[in-house]
């Protein structure tokens, strides 16, 4: 009858069958997954646990916390994964929703996202000079 509820699983995206690219895909989604539950929960604890939060400003941060290699390397090692994960997000959904010669194009205008955002927060990261 209608109205009822299923009580099957939400859908989930399968792992793909043999060693290809999509298996790639389908674990590096994953695995950055992780790599950002990790690294949000870090930057967190640094941010409000660590230091007084009420003290940071863009001078602080400047001056004390990207005055640290490690932090950088920290905060640059999550922009990576960030664009990473999205985009392996973005992906999916661009193969879900267009088809034929517009998904080759939308994906590869992606992937030129991807890799300027990622080159332009790179330059930041590290090129601000230390103090």
């Amino acid at each position: 009858g209608g109205g009822e509820v299923s009580a099957a699983p939400r859908a989930r995206q399968p792992r793909p069958k043999g060693r290809g690219r999509e298996l790639t895909y389908w674990l590096l989604t994953r695995y950055t997954a992780l790599a950002l539950f990790v690294l949000a929960l870090a930057h967190y604890t640094v941010t409000h646990f660590v230091y007084d939060s009420s003290m940071q400003t863009a001078e602080w941060i400047k001056q004390v916390r990207w005055n640290s290699l490690a932090a950088r390397f920290v905060d640059w090692s999550m922009l990576v994964i960030v664009m990473i994960h999205s985009s392996l997000g973005m992906r999916t959904v661009v193969q879900d929703y267009v088809k034929g010669r517009a998904q080759d194009v939308v994906l590869g205008l992606l992937y030129i996202l991807t890799a300027t955002l990622i080159t332009l927060g790179s330059h930041v990261v590290l090129t601000l000079p230390l103090t």
